[in-house]
């Protein structure tokens, strides 16, 4: 029986090739984002051996695009945007304009029309969430002004382009080729825009009106079930649902509509979980949607045409790097925080993609002009840790210019200075009922966890905390491990808190270290990375069950329960 397995070959040769190349690119201090799109290089049709199906590669992407959105809408922070309004918003409109001309005046040089020029400048005008994250969270600078004003500037662009979404087809209907024998007025045209703007206002209403109420609920009553499986189906169902319904009655792309998804999600409680329980399934579309974007690159590009290379890497990491520079100067900004900016949009990234692949679809945008954005991205991405490098160097040569020395830039928060405390790895449901109970009982509590809201309730709750991975050096130097009495790992990831365990061990070898697990085998990978004891939730969970049970009424004159002899887990235990 004859079988098609062609979307088989491409997700398992792609998802393989990309882990393989993604986690080079990570050991190189590189961002996993190089080796996801070299891999798609690697299976395109430009490059020997396997070559992917790009029609299915293509379909995958588009589910890749819709989960990405979703993505950013289920973190979009109009409260983060807010705080930084005054020179996040003018600064990006500003640094978008700059980038959008030179790539148009760079277009115009190699003779292609006005409106592939301005689409091929937008292109490059964003930079990626995903590199600009990581390297803030490496130099601890999300918490500190510039962070923020960095991260403000990216929801701006991020907001661009989503009305770029909104935009690019009525303009690809009235300026692009197919609308050469077209007669347009700007009676006509304002009619298009009026009619689009109608139909996305209909859709943000309904979502404002119905989906802010509906979706929420759906929500609430599913999690009420118990089923983590249906819960997750469900987030997924409402993301690409919404995506579904934009495109087919309004005419909204997928895009869009999972972006509202996610917004609305965004609104309920349970929106942590819901992000959470979707990751896996958006991380392996976003790799995938990656790796399509690979295959559509000729590396050929490079040796055809290499000033056009140049110039568009130097637009990326060059000119809108210094129009953000002399914008945030001219707000009055220090030095500092105008090159730090600069260093973060040094890059390009996955909405370059999504607008220059939209850009090929409506015709308003040559392949080569994709060609162009890939290979820029390629190169920005790659050189963007040493932007960063040179960064570092400058602030080491002027001291005065660090972010956490300076006053405007410490972090939000209760005092860290503590001494003999509990360092606490982890504030979600079990890491917050330990910290207030240790705290109860008068123990100085400081906590680490990489999710800003667990952080901003920590605050709340006048607990120090700081955000970022307990598997960073920075991060666990900042919670003064040399001083602590003792650490507890209430996260349930037993990779990072084996290797968490490890660094502290490294830093304080008396610091007594206590770790959760869920099995036999993580308590013992625990344990073999230094943890003094690792407690296995079920068995505590079993054991507590079975004290009541026999506490009961009913059972009370029967045999009681034998000692509970010490857990396997904690045998050895110094605690």
């Amino acid at each position: 029986m004859p079988h098609n397995t062609d979307l088989i070959n491409i997700v398992a040769v792609g998802l393989g090739l990309a882990f393989v190349l993604g986690a080079i690119a990570n050991r190189l201090r590189l961002s996993p984002l190089v080796g996801y799109l070299v891999a798609g290089i690697c299976v395109g049709p430009f490059t020997p051996g396997f070559v992917a199906d790009q029609e299915l590669a293509n379909q995958l992407a588009e589910i890749g695009v819709m989960l990405l959105m979703f993505g950013v809408g289920l973190h979009f922070s109009l409260k983060d945007l807010m705080s930084v309004k005054t020179i996040a918003i003018p600064g990006a409109i500003a640094q978008i304009s700059a980038a959008t001309v030179l790539g148009w005046g760079v277009s115009q040089l190699m003779g292609w029309s006005h409106l592939n020029g301005l689409i091929f400048g937008f292109s490059l005008a964003t930079a990626s969430t995903v590199v600009l994250l990581r390297a803030m969270e490496e130099r601890r600078l999300l918490e500190t002004t510039r962070g923020k004003i960095a991260v403000g500037w990216l929801i701006v662009e991020d907001l661009a382009c989503v009305l770029a979404l909104v935009m690019m087809p009525v303009i690809a209907e009235v300026f692009g080729p197919d609308a050469a024998g077209q007669n347009h007025s700007i009676g006509s045209v304002l009619t298009s825009i009026g009619i689009t703007f109608l139909k996305l206002g209909a859709f943000v209403a309904l979502m404002l009106i119905v989906g802010r109420r509906v979706i929420p609920w759906i929500l609430e009553r599913i999690a009420g079930t118990g089923s983590r499986e249906l819960f997750t189906l469900s987030v997924l169902a409402i993301a690409l649902g919404v995506a579904f319904g934009a495109a087919a009655l309004f005419g909204v792309s997928f895009a869009l509509g999972a972006f509202f998804a996610g917004m609305m999600l965004n609104e309920s409680e349970l929106s942590h979980k819901a992000a959470n329980d979707s990751l896996p399934l958006r991380d392996a579309f976003a790799v995938l949607f990656f790796v399509s974007v690979g295959m559509l690159f000729n590396p050929a590009i490079l040796v055809e045409h290499p000033w056009q290379v140049l110039a568009t890497a130097a637009i990326i990491m060059f000119g809108k790097s210094a129009a953000a520079f002399f914008i945030v100067r001219a707000f009055g900004h220090s030095k500092a925080t105008a090159l730090t900016i600069s260093a973060s949009l040094a890059q390009i990234g996955e909405f370059a993609f999504i607008i220059a692949g939209l850009g090929v679809a409506l015709k308003i945008l040559s392949a080569e002009g994709q060609a162009l954005v890939l290979a820029g991205a390629l190169i920005s991405i790659l050189l963007n840790p040493f932007v960063f490098g040179l960064l570092d160097r400058w602030q080491a040569r002027h001291p005065e210019s660090n972010p956490l020395k300076q006053p405007l830039d410490t972090p939000a928060g209760p005092s860290r200075e503590l001494e003999n405390h509990a360092i606490v790895i982890g504030y979600g449901r079990v890491g917050s009922e330990l910290a207030q109970v240790l705290r109860d009982r008068g123990v100085p509590v400081l906590v680490i966890d990489d999710n800003e809201h667990h952080v901003a309730r920590a605050h709340a709750n006048d607990i120090p905390a700081i955000r970022g991975s307990a598997a960073a050096d920075a991060v666990l130097a900042e919670a003064r491990p040399e001083k602590a009495a003792i650490a507890i790992l209430a996260i349930p990831q037993p990779l990072e808190a084996g290797e968490s365990i490890a660094k502290l061990r490294a830093m304080n070898s008396n610091l007594t270290l206590l770790a959760r697990a869920h099995s036999d085998a993580e308590v013992k990978h625990l344990l073999a990375h230094g943890a003094d004891g690792a407690i296995m939730a079920e068995r505590e969970l079993a054991w507590s069950l079975a004290e009541m049970v026999m506490a009961s009424p009913a059972l009370r004159p029967a045999r009681p329960l034998p000692p509970a002899n010490p857990l396997p887990e904690i045998n050895n235990s110094a605690a």
